[in-house]
């Protein structure tokens, strides 16, 4: 080891305080990764209040609701050996208030539904102690409940009404009504006095009419890296709603440098999140091979991507594998990360890469998939979905 590379070591090890003392001495500067390292470690031994999360102790009440956290714990586990983020990481728990929180599970449960602290105890579940579990698991599946009140219904309408659009079936069923054309077919029938419509006669989608052979696969292919907590909690719970639709055939995997299939998991979305291992670095051409097994019927397949398209493989064969994966016929959708505060997350030239082959590509709120997700089984155009949708954000 040359003198550079002993003091570099030496300046990450006393900290960005330790700068200008090194830098006298001789070259200091550090290498973009060890840049990322030295802002790593500033986030939680840094003694200045601009440096950490928070003025420490496991009293620190402002740290687990921060924002940075997330991302960071992420960071941490690509940037260092596997035994030194055990020690980082512990001493984060105690010097952000995150240890007090895991470790007395009464307190979660006087905690409202927080999906920023949840992504955070995920990204800590290993540490968890048993003691704890259970108050976790309840504190996780109250925010699974809220957005399920959220998303459910409006999911399964939308793939009903675009599956089963053509055909109408004598059997009544509330989750297949077709209410255009109820609507439109009763309009003669509107009630003044009532201000409202009142049908003769109510039209139903003829859900049987999807064969094995018509029948669409849905897969979706979620990045779980640090950075994508709140995303992946979002991607799990509609993972979950689309695989209890016996009109869909769905596959859910999840990925960083290796490749986890969670479609087993899709009965209970609190297992299924409890599968994501979120951290580490990142392959999406690697998953994107695995998923390509899956496609049976390319016209028939809709691919979601989920991820802040930081890829860490082999950037060049992804494009050529998803324009590949286009022009077979699949559809076709990179779904890029939120951040906690709502806002999108991402690498900016992989994204316009992306985009140039003609692949929609944009951070879409949850609240839009249903009408993401219509349009895509429809077979519409989903670049002017796209474009609306951009507008309205405006």
């Amino acid at each position: 080891m040359n003198q550079e590379m002993h003091i570099q070591r030496w300046r990450l090890i006393l900290g960005q305080e330790s700068r200008e003392r090194f830098e006298k001495m001789g070259n200091a500067e550090l290498s973009p990764e060890q840049d990322l390292m030295d802002q790593a470690l500033a986030a939680i031994y840094n003694n200045t209040e601009a440096g950490g999360f928070g003025s420490g102790g496991a009293g620190a009440g402002n740290g687990p609701s921060n924002p940075r956290i997330s991302k960071w714990l992420g960071d941490v586990r690509s940037l260092f050996d596997k035994e030194l983020v055990t020690v980082i990481q512990g001493d984060a728990m105690t010097r952000c208030g995150l240890k007090q929180l895991i470790f007395e599970p009464e307190l979660l449960a006087h905690l409202a539904p927080d999906i920023n602290l949840a992504s955070t105890i995920l990204l800590l579940k290993d540490q968890i102690p048993k003691r704890s579990k259970e108050s976790v698991r309840l504190f996780i599946q109250k925010i699974v409940e809220e957005i399920n009140k959220l998303l459910e219904q409006d999911i399964r309408r939308a793939v009903t009404a675009a599956i089963n659009r053509r055909r109408h079936s004598p059997i009544p069923s509330a989750a297949a009504l077709d209410y255009k054309t109820t609507i439109s077919r009763n309009l003669k029938n509107y009630n003044q006095e009532l201000h409202t419509i009142v049908p003769e006669h109510f039209y139903f989608f003829d859900r049987t009419s999807t064969t094995a052979a018509n029948k669409w696969t849905v897969i979706l292919d979620i990045d779980q890296s640090g950075s994508m907590g709140e995303s992946v909690i979002y991607s799990s719970i509609i993972s979950c709603i689309l695989a209890s639709m016996s009109s869909l055939s769905t596959r859910i995997v999840a990925f960083d440098t290796n490749i986890v299939d969670l479609t087993e998991k899709s009965d209970d979305p609190v297992d299924l999140l409890f599968g994501f291992q979120l951290g580490g670095g990142t392959d999406i051409d690697k998953s994107v091979a695995y998923c390509q097994q899956y496609i049976e019927n390319p016209s028939k397949t809709l691919f979601f991507l989920i991820s802040d398209l930081e890829e860490g493989g082999n950037r060049a064969a992804l494009l050529r594998r998803l324009e590949e994966m286009k022009e077979s016929g699949v559809t076709v959708v990179c779904l890029l990360a939120l951040t906690e505060s709502g806002k999108p997350y991402y690498d900016a030239s992989m994204a316009q890469k992306i985009a140039g082959l003609d692949i929609p590509c944009f951070a879409c709120n949850p609240q839009m998939l249903p009408s993401l997700l219509e349009r895509a089984l429809r077979g519409q155009d989903l670049q002017e979905f796209r474009k609306e949708f951009e507008k309205r954000k405006k």
